[in-house]
């Protein structure tokens, strides 16, 4: 059963509401926009979009006269840093009624067929990457416009056993640790599992922690803005370490708000991952070392379930 959809009030004679096929089996994601989180509905890369239009006159019995009414499906970057710079990389459009006048409420029936959605959606500092329906009543002065955002999520098919990441942290004299992670791309429920080797230790640490570090790189040349946030912090000791001790790492990803790595998205933006291994002594001098990793996000039997409420047929 469909349901109804964000319902707005617009003054200029008319109601726009938006309808989405088959939305009772689809999963809803709370996704964070311009400081607060709202509920979206989730689709994927190749998936059919489709519903209904209905337009409610404010004033029943009286006419509204239009230019013609059409709905769009747009894929969309936005900089925040560049007014106005919004980038298009999707944009579909279907026409529902020519110039005309509407006399009555009105139902319109779209679809977009097996929708390209390269990226996934993406919220960032200085970026967002949102796909959206956009309704359009064309009128003489000014048009009547709704909108409604969905949520893209990226599955990828990485093998599950990866690479091992191995590296040293040294200070001359002072300092040789080793550190290995049992590999280098994890999908976004995994954990990260590992082992600090003490070999010599002749400074007096105080405590040590991992973090996970998310770099935003925005904009090329002379307008690249690089952006660092913390979103994940564990600490791995608390206390002297001594000669030949080992420390073991384990650090669930599943409670912290991540997205897959994104590399160069439509030459607009990217976003990667590193480790961050912190050492402070009791100096408060901090010694670190990065290592970036690759996150990605895993197929569930979510996506096979919506592929065959499609597809009745190959089931």
């Amino acid at each position: 059963m469909d349901t109804l959809l964000q319902g707005v009030g617009i003054r200029q004679g008319a109601d726009i509401d938006i309808v989405l096929d088959n939305i009772d089996n689809r999963k809803c994601i709370d996704f964070k926009t311009d400081g607060k989180k709202e509920k979206l509905y989730l689709f994927f890369d190749g998936e059919t979009i489709s519903g209904k239009v209905n337009i409610t006159l404010k004033k029943p019995g009286s006419k509204l006269e239009h230019q013609g009414i059409k709905i769009e499906f747009i894929g969309q970057i936005e900089l925040f840093y560049d007014r106005g710079g919004h980038y298009e990389f999707i944009s579909l459009m279907k026409e529902l009624a020519r110039p005309s006048e509407l006399t009555q409420n009105t139902c319109y029936d779209f679809e977009f067929l097996q929708v390209e959605k390269p990226f996934e959606s993406y919220m960032g500092i200085n970026v967002r990457l949102r796909y959206f329906l956009r309704v359009t009543i064309e009128r003489r002065l000014r048009d009547i416009i709704k909108e409604l955002d969905i949520i893209v999520y990226t599955l990828s098919l990485y093998q599950e056993v990866s690479p091992s990441i191995k590296m040293e942290v040294g200070i001359e004299d002072c300092l040789h640790i080793e550190f290995e992670y049992n590999k280098s791309k994890y999908h976004l429920k995994d954990a990260i599992v590992g082992k600090i080797y003490f070999l010599l230790v002749r400074i007096k640490i105080k405590y040590m922690e991992l973090a996970i570090l998310k770099k935003e790189t925005t904009g090329s040349g002379q307008n690249t803005y690089l952006d660092n946030e913390t979103v994940a912090k564990y600490e791995i000791m608390d206390g002297a370490p001594v000669k030949g001790e080992s420390i073991p790492i384990r650090l669930f990803l599943s409670g912290y708000d991540l997205t897959p790595t994104m590399r160069d998205i439509n030459k607009k933006f990217s976003v990667r991952y590193y480790l961050n291994l912190v050492l402070v002594d009791e100096e408060e001098r901090r010694y670190f070392k990065q290592q970036e990793i690759i996150l990605w996000r895993k197929g569930e039997k979510l996506r096979r379930n919506i592929v065959h409420s499609e597809n009745p047929s190959s089931a």
